[in-house]
C-alpha cells in the first residue's frame, strides 16, 4: 500500500536531510548553532510567506467553494482535542494536566509539517487547493481552546498564582500570538493584494521559501537532538500515542476531506495538518496557561516522535491510504 519510491523520495528530499543533519550534529556534539534570534526570524518569514501566498490563492477561490471546508475544519479542530484527551486519560491514566497539554498539542497544528506536505505532494504531481493555507489557522486555535477547557473542567480551583483565566482572555491571547497574527496577517495581506502586487513581492516571499525551511528543518533538527534525552523519561504509552494519535487524526481527516470534496492533494495535506503536532502556538498557551503540566511528556512526544515521523513515514502513509481510499469510490 506504500510506495517504497515514495518513502525513500521523501526520506532523501533536502528538508528531511537537513532536519537529521541537526540531529548528526547534536549527536557529534558539534558546535554547530545557527545565530541567537534566527528561529524567530526564520518563524516569521516562513509563516508570514505562506499566510500571503494562501491568501491570495484564497482570493482566487469563490466563497462557495471554501466555506464548507471552513466549517468542517473547525468542527475537526475542536474534535480532535477531545479525542487526543480522552485517549490520553482512559488509556495512558494520565494526569488532566498533562492529558490537557498532549490534547492542546496534538489537536492544534503543526505549520512546518503542513508545508512539508506541501512540498511532498508537488513532487507527485497532484494539485493542491491555495485555500489549505487558511484551513491551517482554522485548525490552530480551537484545539488549544478547547484543549485548555477540558484542564479546567473538574478541577474546583487553582491556587491564585495559577487560577484560570476566562475563555474569552485565552481566545484573545491565542488570537494576538506571533504565530497565529502572522499567519493570519499573511492571509489578509494576499487576500487584499493585486496580482501585480504580489509579483513584486515573489522574489523575496515565494521563490526563496523552499531554502528558507531546509534552514528551519536545520533548526529544527538541532533541537530535536537536544531533547533526545528526554526519550528515557517518557512511558511507553506516551511513545506509543505520540504515533497512534497522528495516524488516527489523519485517517479522520481523510474521510473528511473526501465527504467535502477536496482532491486528493489538498486531502493530503488535510490529513497531515490533523496528523501533526503544533511546537509554536500550543506550547506557549500550555507553558502560560498549564504550568503544572510536564514539559517532557509533550515536548518530547511532539517534537522528537511525531514531528520526524510525520516528516519520514506518516506524509508519504496518509497520501497512500487517501489513494486507496478515494480509489473505493471510483465507479
Amino acid at each position: 500500500m506504500i510506495s517504497f519510491e515514495l518513502i525513500q523520495n521523501n526520506l532523501l528530499s533536502p528538508m528531511v536531510l537537513a532536519f537529521f543533519l541537526g540531529l548528526f550534529a547534536v549527536w557529534v556534539k558539534s558546535d554547530l548553532r545557527l545565530p541567537e534570534g534566527f528561529y524567530n526570524v526564520l518563524s516569521y518569514y516562513l509563516l508570514l510567506a505562506l499566510g500571503i501566498k494562501g491568501g491570495f490563492s484564497l482570493s482566487q477561490s469563490s466563497f462557495a467553494v471554501v466555506i464548507i471546508p471552513c466549517i468542517a475544519s473547525l468542527i475537526l479542530g475542536c474534535f480532535l482535542p477531545v479525542l487526543a484527551f480522552f485517549i490520553a486519560r482512559v488509556m495512558g491514566k494520565l494526569k488532566r494536566t498533562d492529558a490537557a497539554a498532549l490534547a492542546a498539542h496534538y489537536g492544534s497544528v503543526s505549520v512546518i509539517t503542513f508545508m512539508a506536505s506541501l512540498t511532498f505532494i508537488e513532487a507527485t504531481q497532484f494539485p493542491v487547493d491555495g485555500f489549505m493555507t487558511a484551513l491551517v489557522a482554522i485548525l490552530e486555535i480551537p484545539g488549544i481552546v478547547v484543549a485548555l477547557l477540558l484542564a479546567q473542567k473538574g478541577q474546583s480551583s487553582y491556587d491564585d498564582a495559577l487560577k484560570p483565566m476566562s475563555l474569552f482572555k485565552r481566545v484573545k491571547i491565542i488570537l494576538v500570538s506571533k504565530s497565529i497574527l502572522l499567519l493570519l496577517g499573511g492571509l489578509f495581506i494576499g487576500l487584499l493584494s493585486s496580482a501585480k502586487g504580489i509579483q513584486k513581492i515573489s522574489p523575496f516571499f515565494v521563490d526563496p521559501f523552499q531554502g528558507i525551511l531546509v534552514l528551519f528543518l536545520l533548526d529544527m533538527g538541532l533541537v530535536a537532538g537536544q531533547r533526545l534525552k528526554d526519550i528515557g523519561i517518557l512511558k511507553g504509552f506516551i511513545t506509543f500515542y505520540a504515533i497512534f494519535i497522528p495516524i488516527v487524526n489523519a485517517f479522520i481527516a481523510i474521510v473528511i476531506g473526501h465527504l467535502i470534496g477536496l482532491s486528493v492533494g489538498s486531502t493530503v495535506t488535510f490529513a497531515a495538518m490533523a496528523a501533526s503536532a503544533s511546537y509554536i502556538a500550543a506550547p506557549a498557551a500550555v507553558r502560560m496557561s498549564l504550568p503544572q503540566a510536564n514539559p517532557a511528556v509533550y515536548l518530547t512526544a511532539a517534537i522528537v516522535v511525531t514531528f520526524p515521523f510525520n516528516l519520514t513515514i506518516g506524509i508519504p502513509l496518509y497520501f497512500a491510504f487517501t489513494k486507496w481510499w478515494f480509489s473505493l469510490f471510483v465507479n
